[in-house]
């Protein structure tokens, strides 16, 4: 029997085992990860972005652990050579709507110790002359990094201090007594004192072959990106963002250069019918059941028509797709957008429709299920791993 079993090989399972063992010294840990790699999915499929703790609710574990994972990601990847570029970030107002909004974000960055400038329409475009707009936060603490290379180190750490690390190892049920928990599948079984489970998009069907009562729903978002040719890669010299709706958790399309240099544009927002089918037009028969099937996912539709509707409109028709991003980037062109692989957002829904903004971490007396964990939650792996070890010593109640 191990000390701890984790399920999930995203960065905040690794971040997680990482902790576990560094917190206790000599303990027997086993990850089970169900794909063939590591980071394979949100992880994988991101922007890469270190972001900086401007967005979130004051007092919210996003707004509190955001903050403390940008200074551990710079600090992590100094120490151990992996490249990051703190490039900063621009959030662009548009219109005088989104203005108002804007200021209302730099309230919430002050609130939250988030170092930001305001800028008037001079300022914007002297230091991005490529973009416009009538005002725009400059956020000098925002980066970009490959969270891949990142949960790669980590991963080695865990194996260096004793840890297992089993892949391709789907896990199908889950029995808890009262001094173990046995997590097993079609590739073994696993026994533990404790678990952890970081399963991001199965994340419901784990807390439910746990025996936890959940009331809510993972719905996939695919988030579709674009990237621009070489010759254009220099559009820009920091991530720019337009100002985000505050009643929705995504961040709009956004121009977003990569540690590897190039420039990337996305992602949009829109429902997917497989949780792991990156290519356009995946379904998963399963997976289009349950979504299709929630009562949560109609009533959000309803509550959010007319966004749901230009984001579908934007996928199917690559014109309006680039209409959002000329609103602050007027010079893009149709064949500056070229192909890139889409992410998969896994958001919480509640059946009410309601979108669980925070993230949402919840327990039975041997396991911790890390329930709803999308952006900044790859920032902020390190602080979440540490909350979640906490949640299992009884010190984060």
């Amino acid at each position: 029997m191990y000390d701890y079993c984790v399920i999930g090989g995203g960065i905040i399972g690794v971040a997680t085992a990482r902790t576990l063992l560094r917190r206790h010294p000599g303990a027997s840990l086993v990850l089970v990860e169900k794909a063939t790699s590591l980071a394979a999915h949100q992880t994988g499929h991101n922007s890469g972005v270190i972001h900086s703790g401007i967005y979130y609710e004051p007092g919210s574990l996003k707004a509190r652990l955001c903050v403390r994972g940008a200074q551990w990601t710079k600090d992590y990847a100094a120490a151990r050579g992996i490249p990051f570029d703190v490039c900063g970030k621009l959030l662009v107002a548009t219109d005088a709507d989104e203005h108002r909004r804007m200021l209302a974000l730099y309230e919430r960055s002050v609130t939250n110790g988030v170092e930001v400038e305001l800028l008037d329409t001079a300022e914007l475009t002297r230091r991005e002359p490529r973009v416009s707009g009538v005002g725009a936060l400059f956020v000098p603490g925002t980066g970009i990094i490959d969270y891949t290379r990142v949960t790669t180190a980590l991963a080695a750490e865990v194996a260096a201090d004793g840890g297992e690390i089993v892949l391709g190892a789907q896990i199908t049920a889950l029995r808890e007594s009262d001094d173990s928990v046995t997590a097993s599948g079609p590739s073994g079984s696993w026994r533990a004192r404790t678990l952890v489970v970081c399963a991001g998009l199965q994340a419901d069907r784990m807390a439910a072959l746990a025996g936890l009562r959940t009331d809510f729903r993972i719905v996939p978002f695919r988030g579709e990106y674009y990237r621009l040719p070489a010759r254009r890669a220099d559009l820009v010299r920091t991530l720019i963002y337009p100002v985000p709706d505050p009643n929705l958790p995504f961040l709009g399309v956004h121009l977003s250069p990569t540690i590897d240099g190039e420039l990337t544009v996305g992602p949009n927002a829109v429902l997917g019918l497989s949780r792991e089918g990156y290519r356009k037009g995946s379904v998963d028969l399963r997976d289009a059941r349950e979504t299709l099937g929630f009562p949560g996912l109609r009533k959000l539709a309803r509550a959010h028509f007319r966004t749901g509707a230009r984001e579908l409109r934007n996928s199917l028709f690559k014109r309006g797709y680039l209409a959002e991003c000329r609103k602050y980037c007027p010079e893009l062109r149709m064949d500056d957008l070229l192909p890139r692989e889409a992410g998969i957002r896994a958001q919480a829904v509640l059946p009410d429709g309601t979108l669980v903004h925070d993230f949402l971490i919840e327990r039975t007396p041997r396991s911790v299920h890390v329930l709803n964990a999308p952006s900044p939650a790859a920032t902020s792996a390190m602080p979440i791993a540490e909350y979640v070890v906490d949640r299992i010593t009884g010190a984060a109640e």
